[in-house]
C-alpha cells in the first residue's frame, strides 16, 4: 500500500510540475491555441500564473513533506487541495464542452482522493 501511495503521490507530483509550469512561464496567448487552452481566454494572464504556481506547490506537496520526514501530514492535505483543483478544472472543461478534458481531470482527481485516502488511513506516516 505504501509504495502504490508513493507511486501515484509521485505521479500527481509529475502531472502538476508539467501543468504548473506551462501554465506559470508559457504565455497565455500561445496557451489559448493549445488544446484544452481556450479557458484561457477568459481568465487574466495573472490568473493563469496563479493557477501555475499552486500546481508547482501542489508537486512539491505531494512528495517533499514525506521524503524530508518534515509535516508529511501535508501530502494528504495537498491531495485535497488537488482535489479541490480538479474539481474547478472539471467544471470549467465541462461548460467549454471540453469532455474528454473534464474526463482527465476527474482522474486526476481519482489519483488525489486514493493518496488523501490511503496517507489519512491506512497508509498514514507515523510519527
Amino acid at each position: 500500500m505504501n509504495l502504490a501511495l508513493w507511486l501515484v503521490a509521485g505521479l500527481l507530483a509529475v502531472i502538476a510540475l508539467t501543468g504548473g509550469a506551462i501554465k506559470a512561464f508559457v504565455p497565455k496567448e500561445k496557451l489559448a491555441a493549445t488544446p484544452g487552452g481556450a479557458w484561457t481566454r477568459s481568465v487574466s494572464a495573472g490568473g493563469v500564473k496563479t493557477l501555475g504556481v499552486l500546481e508547482i506547490l501542489a508537486a512539491a506537496g505531494f512528495t517533499l513533506p514525506a521524503a524530508a520526514g518534515i509535516a508529511p501530514d501535508l501530502v494528504p492535505v495537498t491531495a485535497l487541495c488537488w482535489i479541490a483543483l480538479m474539481a474547478g478544472a472539471m467544471i470549467t472543461h465541462g461548460r467549454r464542452r471540453e469532455f474528454r478534458f473534464a474526463a482527465l481531470n476527474l482522474a486526476y482527481l481519482a489519483l488525489a482522493l486514493f493518496v488523501a485516502w490511503g496517507r489519512f488511513g491506512p497508509g498514514a506516516f507515523t510519527g
